[in-house]
């Protein structure tokens, strides 16, 4: 507040003429104004003062290109990376418990779930937000089993471009993007018809990367 008034002080009052103007300095008044206002605006993202959660979103990853690699913290206070579900498929979720169509997809991605784990497919779903009480007892309501992150800054979510929830990023064996799904469309014939081919697929360091 001091450093704005500062500027508010410095470009109303100037040199000490005060405020009672006629109507052109009242114009240049204005024009002062907003002068200060956009230099108080670079100053507060010069020195980092926004929150992160108001940060754009980057480009959503090209399918083909690696997954841009995170740490995030489970619900047991666990920290986990993208890193190192390495050499598995991975069904990376965005969602929040607000989200209706979340909610509704969620079952499909148990069912797959259930089914693949044992053959190398994780899911990972990304909460967006929220308190870690409310995202755990939506968990335990729904009796979903599979891994829940925490993204309280949005900051992974920014990096993998979501505006919406929810999104699904599906990842192959070597880390890179294979599918996005936005909107709340995912299916259990869906993930099926997607993962089953990656999970056939032998990773080599020369291996191109189709898109599904």
């Amino acid at each position: 507040m001091g450093f704005f008034q500062f500027f508010l002080d410095y470009t109303l009052v100037g040199s000490g003429k005060g405020l009672f103007l006629n109507r052109d300095t009242r114009t240049m008044k204005n024009i002062k104004i907003t002068i200060a206002l956009f230099i108080f605006g670079l100053f507060i993202l010069h020195n980092n003062w926004m929150p992160s959660v108001w940060g754009m979103a980057s480009r959503p990853p090209l399918v083909g290109s690696p997954a841009p690699e995170f740490q995030l913290e489970n619900l047991s206070g666990v920290t986990q990376s993208l890193e190192g579900y390495r050499g598995k498929v991975v069904l990376l979720n965005f969602w929040a418990t607000w989200c209706q169509p979340c909610t509704k997809e969620m079952p499909a991605m148990q069912s797959a779930h259930t089914s693949l784990h044992d053959q190398g497919f994780a899911v990972l779903a990304v909460n967006e937000l929220e308190d870690i009480k409310k995202v755990r007892e939506h968990i335990l309501e729904h009796q979903h089993t599979f891994d829940v992150l925490l993204d309280p800054d949005n900051q992974v979510a920014n990096m993998y471009g979501v505006v919406g929830l929810p999104v699904s990023v599906f990842i192959d064996k070597s880390g890179h993007v294979r599918k996005i799904i936005k909107g709340g469309l995912l299916t259990e014939q869906l993930i099926l018809e997607t993962v089953q081919p990656l999970l056939q697929e032998t990773v080599t360091t020369s291996q191109k990367v189709p898109a599904l």
